[in-house]
């Protein structure tokens, strides 16, 4: 029988009414993605899933109740971000004299976490943008979530440039205000440019990320309201229908609406894709354009730009390796194989921020600048070296794990670089900024930082509410782009062989 002339069965098949057959997955193959004949695709969701059952399993995350784990971890990140928020109204009512900050560290913790959120983000872009441009399909599973994460982790690193300003009540003048009689914002500061980068990634970052959800939001509000004339009237499906109903915007899966949101979609992403150079690469200008040795170098913006995209996917993998295995048939949708690839993109950037290592030592020799060379060797042999070769081992020696295939192919393996790599990332913020600050140019100014309490906790609750908002997403919006992954299954597939055969993909 063929998909023109089918027999019952098969016609059931190819309307998503009866499950495709599900076959083991070949021995060496894990579990049934990891193929090593490059003429022959790996699948990008297992188990012969059709499109009905996609939605299904999409679906139920939003629609059924989360399991004892979210509870609890929700419990745990709420009270982080709770405390977060407290030492921040203390600081604000206090002064940052509460810090471990002097007259000569003058950043340290606030800044650090800044820029470290700041890298987290870009991770999203990458993914949803750039990949989506060259037309990479495995990106579907990893996309929205990534998306998720940068919106939070930009929303985390735009706290720490508020309260840091000391005065936080005049913070507002970091805005783009009218500026005639030149008392108002500096546009030469560095500070008004991350407000102007940072404002413009949020911004096209929040619209490519909701963008992506409208056909979701439209199932789930045309689910609602068929559960409605079921009769099941529960306050939680009135609030689907009418919540997912106004996000939905009037979609109605028309061809009209398709041709128009594929244009919109392909249009943010090109927007988007600058973004990943440009915004870490004004941050890095706060660095940059400071005469200060240890800042004042022009390999920070490239080294910027590698180390978030090296930070960011490790968040992803750390976020979502965890949810492959309490969620209910995640790993059908989340395979070993993008795990694998996301590997080899975190050991290919960890290789690109250990040269940018090893160039600032280049540099600082090459130059003949007795002070700058003070400052690199005092990174690895002075008072703060625990925390340079933390950063050295996480950041350039872990992750060299993935040049063996079974690492790569192991999520608990994988997991835990992932970890390493976030800490590794945290570190090396904080020793390019303490440390090329606590030895001035006079011995008499020479201090050291040592963080506070209200510095820890700051951090910690900046750490909650990304986490807490995290897991909100995870239980109120749809984790994977069900028209994207429907895209990529063999059903999909409008060049696939006659009867739905699925060896080629």
């Amino acid at each position: 029988m063929t998909s023109l002339n089918p027999d019952q069965v098969t016609a059931e098949r190819l309307a998503g009414l009866r499950a495709m057959p599900i076959a083991p997955p070949a021995p060496g193959t894990g579990d049934g993605s990891l193929l090593d004949d490059p003429t022959v695709r790996p699948p990008l969701v297992l188990n012969n899933r059709t499109p009905g059952e996609i939605t299904e399993i999409v679906c139920g995350y939003v629609e059924n109740p989360p399991g004892k784990w979210w509870w609890m971890l929700f419990g745990l990140t709420s009270t982080l971000a709770g405390v977060g928020t407290i030492m921040i109204l203390y600081l604000i009512i206090t002064g940052v004299g509460v810090w471990g900050l002097t007259s000569q560290v003058g950043w340290a913790w606030d800044i650090t976490n800044f820029v470290f959120w700041i890298g987290i983000g870009h991770a999203g872009t990458l993914i949803s943008a750039i990949l989506c441009l060259f037309k990479q399909q495995w990106r579907t599973a990893v996309n929205r979530s990534a998306e998720a994460m940068t919106i939070f982790a930009v929303i985390c690193a735009g706290i720490f440039p508020g309260i840091h300003v000391g005065r936080v009540w005049m913070a507002w003048m970091l805005a783009p205000i009218p500026n005639s009689n030149v008392i108002w914002p500096n546009f030469r500061s560095p500070l008004l440019w991350d407000v102007f980068a940072v404002g413009t990634y949020m911004t096209v970052s929040l619209l490519f990320w909701y963008m992506g959800m409208i056909p979701d939001f439209a199932t789930l509000r045309d689910r609602a309201h068929r559960r409605l004339r079921a009769g099941t009237r529960t306050l939680g499906t009135y609030l689907r229908a009418y919540v997912f109903g106004f996000l939905a915007l009037g979609w109605r899966f028309s061809t009209r609406h398709w041709h128009r949101y594929e244009k919109a979609y392909m249009l943010l992403a090109g927007i988007a894709t600058p973004l990943v150079l440009s915004v870490h690469s004004i941050v890095s200008m706060d660095f940059a354009t400071a005469i200060l040795p240890g800042w004042h170098t022009t390999i920070f913006p490239p080294y910027f730009v590698a180390g978030a995209i090296f930070g960011g996917f490790a968040m992803v993998l750390f976020l979502l390796i965890p949810a492959r295995e309490v969620y209910p048939n995640f790993k059908d949708l989340l395979t070993l194989h993008h795990l694998e690839n996301m590997a080899k993109i975190v050991l290919v950037t960890g290789w690109m921020v250990g040269f940018a290592y090893a160039m600032e030592f280049f540099i600082a020799w090459y130059s003949v600048n007795e002070m700058e060379l003070y400052v690199f060797i005092n990174r690895a042999t002075g008072p703060y070296w625990w925390a340079y070769w933390t950063m050295i081992t996480c950041n350039v020696v872990v992750p060299n794990v993935f040049w063996f295939k079974w690492v790569r192919q192991n999520p608990l393996a994988i997991w835990l670089v992932a970890c390493a790599v976030t800490v590794g990332m945290w570190f090396e913020r904080f020793v390019i900024i303490v440390t090329s600050l606590h030895r001035a140019f006079l011995p008499g100014e020479w201090h050291m930082f040592f963080p506070t309490t209200v510095d820890v906790l700051t951090f910690t609750g900046s750490v909650g509410i990304f986490l807490t908002l995290f897991l909100l997403f995870m239980r109120f919006l749809p984790m994977f782009a069900m028209a994207e992954l429907k895209a990529v299954t063999p059903q999909g597939d409008p060049h696939r062989p006659e009867g739905g055969a699925t060896e080629e993909h």
